[in-house]
């Protein structure tokens, strides 16, 4: 059971290093563009949609099915206001770790809610698995170029991805050793990810992936939502 928990949080925080090196052949081989730009952010909603759909079918859901209702709406305001805060924090410290600091506030949280629901869930810990994965990729891809513009080498940002992809791996095998025999403390913490990744998708992800006259933007959301919608069907 361990080792499935490494090989699926390994898959889902890989995609973190393969979305920095699909950024950097990006930049470099193809030339500035409208169509560049509007790549780059259909990137950001594909990214969006699937982050939404992993709140709307499995986060959220197991928060409903274990907690009280002021439980739900404690654990959800928390996260929200612990993200804003963070989300302050960064913006006034203007530092080179911010879009790190920002990738990683709900990475962490989704890892170690995937070991934590590994034994009680498998088919819903695997669903999670994939949708962190699948996430880290466009999340990653958008997060390479704002760190190699505010000073990092290409190679040392690689290599902080390559490091950040066994961070999923840490979570969650703190979920599942810790967590996994206290149900309602996972709902907790899943719901409290939710209202968290719920302020960032409004506040920081939907605003940056606006691009005027442009509608293949809206569609990759939904997109990104719909593959979410595809894996809940296939593991149900």
């Amino acid at each position: 059971m361990t080792t499935d928990v490494i090989l699926y949080a390994g898959f889902a925080g890989v995609t973190v290093f393969f979305g920095g090196v699909l950024a950097m052949v990006f930049n470099h081989h193809v030339k500035e563009s409208p169509v560049k730009y509007e790549v780059t952010h259909t990137m950001m909603t594909f990214g969006a949609g699937i982050i939404f759909a992993a709140v709307a079918l499995v986060l959220v859901p197991k928060g409903l099915e274990q907690l009280s209702l002021f439980g739900l709406m404690g654990s959800f305001l928390a996260g929200a206001l612990v993200f804003m805060w963070l989300d302050l924090r960064l913006a006034k410290s203007n530092s080179q770790s911010a879009t790190l600091m920002a990738m990683l506030m709900d990475f962490i949280p989704e890892s170690i809610a995937l070991g934590a629901v590994f034994v009680v869930e498998p088919k819903m810990a695997m669903l999670l698995a994939l949708f962190i994965g699948v996430q880290n990729l466009p999340e990653a891809f958008n997060s390479f170029r704002d760190l190699v513009q505010s000073g990092f080498s290409e190679k040392l940002t690689l290599l902080i991805f390559f490091v950040l992809s066994f961070f999923g791996i840490a979570g969650a095998l703190l979920g599942h050793l810790v967590l996994s025999e206290h149900p309602e403390l996972t709902a907790h913490l899943m719901t409290f990810a939710s209202g968290g990744i719920l302020y960032l998708l409004v506040q920081d992800i939907i605003p940056e992936s606006k691009l005027e006259k442009s509608y293949l933007t809206s569609l990759g959301a939904t997109l990104g939502f719909l593959l979410g919608m595809v894996g809940e069907k296939l593991l149900h």
